[in-house]
């Protein structure tokens, strides 16, 4: 299936400000691109890309003062297939772990884990190591906390969601991300692109949304604390220990945010890529 992707960001800049900004796809998507994702800054300034020492790909440019207008609409090649998932799956003792992995076991901006670590015991300590109690953690948090815009602020720490028990995406992740290193799991928080395909369309305007994936055998599993359900469509921009590590659009001076809107939907197949792929197949 083919997803049309973007987004549109206007700033009112007071001064001149530097930018880092978090908008491309993950470099590990970028051969499925089926056209350039090209970052538009208006008005037109130099852009210098790096990757950080996550592996996200970051742009950097300075803007303002003024307007500033940040957008950029591509397509995307996906499997169309649900998350991945194995409930046969392990954890891997501490000792085993590949080092690259240990620093998501350990507490980070909005994760507490030495805070929330009794709490994970009497949770989740007597369930099955591996899939089911990662899944556990997941059930736990989409039942118990209550999803809201307006519930959340940039403060708000796991050990604040477990306490008042509301949030919106990111803070359902942030808890379980928490549960999970608490309990020698790695977990890292994900963001992205997740468009309603294959699920009723959700009545708020779209967003970028936040995942978590977590570290079981000899690779990286996503799951979903906020919806609980595998999903079809995530296209992934930015992991890291958490939401401070990828945040999208990061400014040093003020930037007041003035307009922000996304685009993840499914796109109708041209025409011209269907007789390719047909003939590819020897169907015509």
């Amino acid at each position: 299936m083919q997803i049309r992707l973007g987004y549109h960001l206007e700033f009112e800049l007071a001064g001149v400000t530097p930018f880092i900004t978090l908008l491309n796809v993950h470099p590990t998507r970028e051969l499925d691109l089926l056209q350039p994702e090209i970052l538009r800054v208006i008005p037109d300034t130099p852009i210098h890309y790096y990757l950080d020492v996550f592996g996200n790909r970051c742009a950097r440019f300075t803007a303002g003062p003024g307007t500033l207008v940040l957008q950029s609409e591509s397509a995307i090649r996906d499997s169309g297939e649900l998350d991945r998932e194995d409930p046969q799956t392990r954890e891997v003792p501490v000792q085993d772990l590949p080092d690259e992995v240990l620093q998501f076991l350990l507490a980070s901006r909005y994760c507490e884990v030495d805070a929330l670590s009794p709490a994970a015991v009497e949770l989740f300590g007597g369930i099955t190591p591996g899939w089911s109690r990662v899944q556990a953690i997941c059930a736990w948090v989409h039942d118990k906390v209550r999803f809201g815009y307006g519930l959340s602020r940039p403060t708000k720490t796991a050990l604040d969601v477990y306490t008042e028990r509301t949030g919106v995406c990111r803070d359902f992740q942030h808890l379980a991300i928490t549960f999970c290193r608490a309990l020698n799991i790695p977990a890292r928080y994900a963001t992205g692109y997740l468009g309603d395909i294959g699920v009723p369309p959700a009545p708020t305007p779209m967003d970028f949304s936040a995942w978590f994936e977590a570290y079981l055998e000899d690779r990286w599993w996503t799951f979903d604390a906020r919806h609980n359900a595998r999903r079809i469509g995530r296209i992934l921009m930015a992991t890291g220990r958490d939401a401070a590590d990828v945040a999208l659009t990061t400014s040093f001076g003020t930037a007041e945010l003035k307009h922000f809107s996304v685009i993840t939907e499914e796109q109708a197949q041209p025409m011209a890529q269907v007789m390719h792929d047909e003939a590819a197949a020897g169907r015509v």
